[in-house]
């Protein structure tokens, strides 16, 4: 399930591509269709780390048939590390993804100082966080939703995150929203509870979106496409290090 599109990445063979809070590799998986890509993923979970690793050797070991890596594929790294101390010199980087971490962060603006110094000039960050609207209601149906280890701290509405990208050196050159039918799965968790994954309705639409992200059927995609400008669960902006 991506959140980022890659075709706003402007990414070419030779590049390094950075994933802050990597989780299991969504993002870095994709690097491995482009060859030439030197593709590091960060995260400071250590069973984070070790599934994108595992994820990218198998990978490597599949036929291009069946959605292995491409030939010529780059080198690629999955270590454990801090986005407000990234073990990188400046400008070490043509391009830098970080999804849904900066709502977790006590210190939003020292991370984007760091992000910003590991960036080339001329390189593209790609940030994205939860939607003001939806993350909203989830914040109103569970008190737990932001208190919950590793939970959300701040809502961020989208022209205040426009703005601190702006402050810390980045021309914002595209947006959008993504992830519409996960505003609903989230809501529900948020009414039942968070730590009921038991329950029938949760884990039926659970089973909705996993079919969803295999099947990618007509009727859903039709649905996360007239739903995404009202309840997209996501904002994500693309910006070029000036």
């Amino acid at each position: 399930m991506l959140t980022m599109r890659f075709d706003k990445l402007g990414l070419q063979p030779g590049m390094r591509v950075l994933d802050v809070g990597c989780g299991g590799g969504r993002h870095i998986r994709q690097t491995r269709l482009i060859p030439g890509i030197t593709a590091v993923g960060l995260d400071l979970g250590k069973q984070e780390v070790r599934d994108t690793a595992k994820m990218l050797r198998e990978l490597d070991e599949l036929p291009v048939q069946y959605g292995g890596s491409v030939p010529g594929a780059g080198p690629w790294l999955s270590m454990r590390g801090s986005v407000y101390q990234l073990p990188f010199r400046d400008e070490s980087f043509d391009c830098i993804i970080i999804s849904e971490v900066l709502e977790h962060l006590g210190e939003d603006e020292r991370a984007l100082s760091e992000l910003s110094r590991v960036l080339k000039r001329g390189g593209v960050l790609a940030v994205s966080v939860p939607r003001q609207g939806p993350e909203a209601l989830c914040w109103v149906l569970s008190r737990d939703y932001r208190t919950w280890p590793g939970g959300h701290i701040r809502i961020y509405e989208r022209k205040t995150l426009q703005n601190k990208l702006e402050t810390h050196g980045f021309d914002i050159y595209a947006s959008h929203f993504a992830h519409a039918l996960h505003s609903p799965y989230w809501w529900l968790k948020c009414a039942v509870g968070l730590e009921r994954d038991d329950d029938s309705w949760v884990k039926l639409y659970h089973r909705l979106l996993v079919w969803d992200m295999m099947r990618r059927p007509a009727l859903t995609r039709f649905l996360e496409a007239t739903l995404q400008p009202f309840i997209g669960k996501s904002v994500v902006f693309y910006g070029i290090k000036g």
